[in-house]
């Protein structure tokens, strides 16, 4: 039985909606948390597959191989991963900026924003996921996934930056936040690739099931329909093309030049990719 990682965030809920309703799952068991514990658990082989942070994949590229034509991306304004500051995202050199502790791929994107395109230099701190405003003496705050439309969703007077849409503006690229991620020994496995099959079908569903999703997820109750619908269809792509490829290989050589990798991997896919 495949054990599958299921992210509980709102950009995660119409593919695996799809998958659960319209494919047999008796096969699978979904384990559910949030990006960090998720990748914790597939290093250690506590699950077999998941739609990971795309850093853990540059972190252990020998552990992993990659689903091909998935991942969870943006072109643009991605509107789940922001900085809330009090001043001009130029003008936080040498201040402290607190991080969320869910995803890595997030923080390492702010951190090559801030050394590449805004010359600062600045020091961090983990916060609690739980924290949505600055505390002590930080001057801003990197929320992402659900906890950052929250925040997006509450007036403020603070600065608020979309990363995808930064990164987007600055390379021309897509962002790639996630991969879906197997460990070795599940790759080449028949199970595997019928999984690999059954998620491109239902991300190329995805589109057409949306007005029926939105009236099923707990979002809903707090996003609205109108809100939770354009979010989906504007800021999220499930696409690995040509692009999202290429956008994925910059983050990675960006984060070497950083020091943030110790090297770029090489993108090792499944044998299902066509």
């Amino acid at each position: 039985m495949l054990k599958i990682g299921q992210i509980e965030y709102a950009n995660c809920t119409p593919l695996f909606h799809m998958l659960r309703k319209y494919f047999p799952c008796t096969g699978y068991e979904f384990v559910k948390g949030v990006p960090a514990l998720l990748n914790r658990m597939l290093l250690a082989g506590e699950i077999d597959v998941c739609p990971s942070s795309s850093i853990e994949y540059a972190y252990h590229p020998e552990c992993y191989k990659i689903l091909p034509e998935l991942s969870i991306s943006s072109v643009g304004a991605v509107a789940s991963v922001l900085l809330f500051s009090k001043v001009p995202i130029d003008q936080l050199d040498t201040r402290k900026i607190l991080l969320s502790s869910e995803s890595a791929t997030s923080v390492n994107l702010l951190k090559i924003l801030l050394i590449q395109r805004f010359c600062c230099s600045c020091t961090y701190e983990v916060t609690r996921p739980e924290s949505t405003l600055m505390e002590g003496d930080s001057s801003a705050i990197l929320l992402i996934g659900d906890s950052a439309l929250r925040a997006s969703m509450v007036t403020s007077d603070l600065f608020v930056y979309d990363l995808g849409a930064l990164w987007h503006v600055w390379t021309g690229f897509p962002f790639v936040f996630a991969l879906w991620l197997c460990r070795n020994e599940v790759a080449e496995g028949e199970e595997l690739n019928n999984l690999a099959s059954r998620l491109i079908s239902a991300k190329e569903a995805v589109p057409g099931h949306l007005d029926e999703i939105v009236t099923s997820t707990q979002e809903v109750d707090w996003m609205g329909r109108d809100r939770l619908l354009e979010y989906w269809q504007d800021n999220i792509s499930y696409h690995l093309d040509k692009p999202a490829q290429a956008g994925l290989m910059l983050y990675y050589t960006k984060c070497f030049e950083c020091g943030l990798i110790d090297a770029v991997p090489t993108l090792r896919f499944t044998a299902s990719q066509v």
